[in-house]
């Protein structure tokens, strides 16, 4: 999933990066307010954390500007303050949850996975295709009641294929939310992780999950996997 970090302080946004890159997100930064919200409101991201203290546009305001722009992805709010008005004023805005600082980084994902599950009626706790399950908050795949071993990659490429059942996806729809934007290798390597993905949860079981749509993409069947 695709996270964009808008936090000024550099080192800490790095350190939120490498920490969500190594559990499978996809992560855009962004320093300021006035980026941030472009950054937020002209590409696509599944779910954003906003520090409160921000030059150029505080994140209240970048908060109010994309819920009046009809903007609703998930907003975690980031205060060095400790105080329930802080608190309130975020929710009050449109944020969907907060967390003030220091915080433990544990605590931070299973926030972020939270917000994921609710921020959307499509958004179940549990991922299923068929007799195919994968466990966002425990990292865990199954299929006919048997664990799948996935890299942290293969777990990033299935989630986001099972978030979008029966849907049509590009590889440009794959690279942005599993790889990133910028990426600027060979788009092949979509063809690669595909096919890492159909011999650990197909064909051991003699099922075809994801298709390959000849010119648009892929699609992951919804609720039939089998040939």
């Amino acid at each position: 999933m695709r996270v964009l970090v808008i936090e000024d302080e550099r080192g800490l946004a790095a350190a939120i990066a490498r920490g969500l890159a190594e559990e499978g997100f996809t992560v855009d930064a962004a320093h300021n307010g006035v980026d941030g919200l472009w950054s937020a409101t002209h590409e696509p991201h599944d779910v954003i954390i906003l520090d409160i203290m921000l030059p150029g546009l505080s994140g209240y305001e970048v908060l109010k500007r994309l819920r009046a722009a009809k903007v609703w992805t998930p907003v975690l709010m980031l205060t060095a303050k400790d105080g329930e008005y802080d608190e309130a004023d975020a929710l009050d805005l449109g944020a969907d949850d907060y967390l003030s600082k220091p915080f433990s980084y544990v605590v931070l994902v299973a926030h972020l996975r939270a917000l994921l599950r609710r921020g959307a009626p499509e958004r179940p706790a549990v991922l299923a295709a068929a007799d195919l399950t994968l466990d966002p908050s425990r990292r865990q795949c199954h299929r006919a009641g048997r664990e799948i071993p996935l890299t942290a990659r293969e777990f990033a490429l299935l989630e986001f294929l099972l978030r979008r059942p029966d849907a049509v996806v590009s590889k440009t729809d794959i690279l942005t939310h599993v790889w990133d934007e910028n990426f600027d290798g060979d788009t092949n390597i979509v063809e690669v992780y595909i096919g890492y993905l159909r011999r650990k949860i197909d064909t051991p079981f003699g099922c075809r999950t994801i298709e390959t749509v000849r010119g648009a993409g892929y699609r992951l069947r919804g609720t039939q996997g089998d040939p």
